[in-house]
């Protein structure tokens, strides 16, 4: 290993420490900023949590409304990135209230992703006085990194997947001989919405073997022993929630793999950290 290569990980797992670890002095001063309370003050604290969260809540599906037309118009997109629309595939309501439902469906989906940093600060609001320092961030960074991670599924998802899923579920229509070239819009719009979460969800699967790393209940060596089955499942779970077609697959699976072997990387520093301390 080359010199510069130690430095560098010498001063990863310095930061690290630094970050995801206290000493005496910073837990003492921890405690003397939360000192016991009755439980009632810990009650009161839960209720205007909940009372925030629910406003936050109410206030994003409000901003969210007026734009649902150009968020459904938006869903659409892989219907026309793929051409099918201009051979004639349309998307189209097909009941009298396809309107509202549609309204109330994407007015409460954005108002829950919109209004979702809002949620979270006030849930850390009422946690972190419980919390170290090093505690909070640890939950910090899982968050945040949660939330980056769904957020990237998403894209890719909706960059790249939802327009060759599209093509390939038509495409496998007219093998079967029964093209189809209307599209019932509620059962598109719900189609698209599975698929995005199912990319977003696929890619928190990395981060759920980081936390079980974190708290010392899975070792680096033991992820990377099971690299080859993590893999094979990785696909399997591919395989299962995109279309079917082989590209979907492989831009799902593919980054998975990629964040799988970040996770070993990051699950090794964390147990050089813990070795340190210990020293």
């Amino acid at each position: 290993m080359s010199a510069s290569k130690v430095r560098f990980q010498s001063r990863l797992a310095s930061g690290f420490k630094r970050f995801f670890s206290s000493t005496e002095e910073e837990r003492l001063q921890d405690e003397a900023n939360d000192p016991p309370r009755p439980f009632i003050e810990h009650f009161i604290d839960l209720r205007d949590c909940i009372i925030r969260c629910v406003l936050a809540w109410v206030v994003a599906m409000v901003v969210v409304a007026p734009f649902s037309p150009w968020i459904i118009e938006a869903l659409q997109q892989p219907i026309l990135s793929s051409g099918l629309h201009d051979q004639g595939v349309t998307v189209e309501g097909l009941e009298i209230g396809v309107g509202f439902s549609l309204f109330m469906t994407t007015m409460l989906w954005g108002g829950t992703i919109l209004s979702l940093p809002a949620l979270l600060y006030f849930i850390f609001q009422f946690v972190f006085p419980g919390l170290r320092r090093h505690e909070r961030n640890i939950v910090l960074s899982t968050l945040i990194a949660g939330v980056v991670l769904f957020l990237s599924g998403v894209w890719l998802c909706f960059s790249f997947t939802l327009r060759l899923a599209v093509e390939a579920l038509m495409a496998i229509n007219t093998w079967m001989n029964v093209p189809v070239t209307i599209l019932q819009v509620e059962s598109y719009i719900g189609f698209v919405l599975k698929i995005l979460l199912a990319f977003g969800l696929a890619f928190q699967f990395p981060l759920i073997l980081l936390v079980l790393g974190w708290l010392g209940l899975i070792s680096a060596q033991t992820l990377k022993s099971h690299r080859g089955i993590a893999i094979v499942l990785i696909f399997t779970v591919a395989m299962v929630l995109t279309p079917p077609d082989p590209l979907s697959q492989i831009i799902m699976a593919v980054p998975m793999c990629l964040l799988y072997e970040l996770t070993i990387i990051l699950v090794r520093l964390r147990e050089k950290v813990n070795a340190e301390a210990m020293e």
